[in-house]
Formats: C-alpha cells, structure tokens, sequence
C-alpha cells in the first residue's frame, strides 16, 4: 500500500472531498489526522477509518488561528511521532448573491465580512497549516502537500472572494515548492471543478443544470475522483512533480 507507515493530515476531512481523502489515504496504509470545525462529523469520519481496521484521530483547530494550528501539529506528532503529508483541504465560500438573496452578484455586492471570511479560511488558513506542517517535515527532510485550488479560480460572477482566494492558493503552491525543495518537500495542489460535495449541494437544481451542461463530460465529479488526485500528489508516485496546479474538472475549462 502507498501510504504505509505515513502520517497525514487532512484539513475540512470531515466531509466531501476531505472526507472521500481521509477514506483512501487511510485505506492505503495512512495514519489519518481529521480537522474539521464539524467535530461530531470529524469523529464520525474517524470512527470510519477505525472500524475499517485503519489508525485515525480528530484534529480540532481552528485553520485561521494560528495557536490552534500549531497546537494540532503538535497533537498530531504527540499520537503518531511523525507527519508525511498534509492536504490543505478547508475551505468555505460566502457568495455576494447568496447572502443578498438577489441574482445580482457584482462586486459592489459583497461584504466586507464575506471578503475576509472567504479569504481567512480559504487562503490564510492553507497557509497556516503548511507553515506549522514544514516544521517537522524539515526535521525528516522529507514530506508532501497537496492543496485545494479550484478552477473558480478562473472567476465567477458573486465570487470574487473565493475566486482570489483559490488563485491566492496556486500562487501559494508555486512559492512554496520553491522554497521547500531543499527540504525534499513536494508542494502541489487540485483545481477541482463541479463537484458533489454538501457545499455544492445547497446550489439550486436549474444552475447545476446549467453548470453541467457546460462540462465536456456532462455530470459533475464525485468527491474520491478528486481524493485520487489528492493522494497521487502526495505519494511517491509524484515524487518528481511540485508547484503544479492539477485541474480536474471534466473538460469544463477547455477551450477557456
């Protein structure tokens, strides 16, 4: 199995892709961490990989704080003695048109709470965790990061926030591999298009017909075809590959 006697940490693990993630890392061999701000679902997730005969434990912290973060690292190095991989998974999104409640989602729209929110947790958040993650991955001279994009980093109307926020990540991905490399630490990241996934879930029925209508494949993806990409990036079988943003998205953006 490819992930035996590695330790992971999953952030956002306790539900869509990073629960779909927990589940195959934990299934090839990993020692899994769950952090998720849903505690009840992240023991869930938890009691999941446990049954199955795997190694898992809750993570509670909170991404956007820095204390919290190191605190989990920490806890984390305290029940498993290492830390291999990390996938910077967590991630909210606070719409202009969503919280207005009106299909005019111009930017004079937005909030200024809704702005920091998005970019707190989508982007500060990810680079909390790989900041406190490089510390013990130094040490071993060895280690993998895996982050979540989006290919709404492209931009979409009433999503300015997020869309800064997933480029923000790329830009973040690409920077980070280069000052990791010495380190042997691989940093990438997945730019998932539509996915199934409880935040997609609340989107109404007539634009995800229209946001499939626009995928080359017709159908949107299923969280483990991204947990896949997650953990190729964070195996050895891309061990020649860092800085690179991996979309998966069903052809949306061909031709974009």
């Amino acid at each position: 199995m490819r992930f035996n006697d590695k330790v992971a940490i999953v952030t956002g693990g306790a539900s869509g892709i990073g629960r779909a993630t927990v589940l195959k890392l934990a299934g090839e061999g990993a020692k899994v961490a769950i952090n998720d701000v849903n505690l009840e679902w992240a023991k869930r997730v938890a009691d999941e990989v446990i049954t199955a005969g795997g190694a898992a434990m809750v993570a509670p912290a909170n991404v956007t704080v820095r204390s919290e973060v190191a605190a989990m690292v920490e806890a984390v190095l305290k029940q498993f003695g290492r830390l291999d991989v990390l996938v910077a998974n967590a991630g909210i999104t606070r719409d202009a048109f969503t919280v207005r409640k009106t299909k005019d989602g111009q930017i004079k729209m937005m909030t200024d709470e809704q702005w920091d929110a998005v970019l707190n947790v989508n982007l500060k958040g990810t680079w909390l965790c790989c900041q406190a993650a490089a510390v013990p991955m130094m040490e071993q001279n060895s280690g993998k990061m895996s982050l979540t994009a989006s290919f709404g980093m492209l931009g979409n109307m009433g999503q300015a926030n997020y869309a800064a926020s997933k480029a923000g990540i790329v830009g973040l991905t690409r920077t980070l591999a280069l000052e990791f490399a010495r380190y042997k630490i691989n940093v990438n990241c997945v730019a998932p298009g539509a996915t199934k996934t409880p935040m997609t879930a609340t989107i109404p029925e007539d634009l995800v017909k229209r946001l499939i209508d626009k995928v080359p494949l017709h159908r949107m993806a299923e969280p483990e075809e991204i947990a896949n990409v997650h953990a190729f990036l964070v195996s050895e079988e891309a061990s020649y590959m860092t800085g690179q943003c991996l979309l998966v998205d069903g052809g949306d953006t061909l031709g974009v």
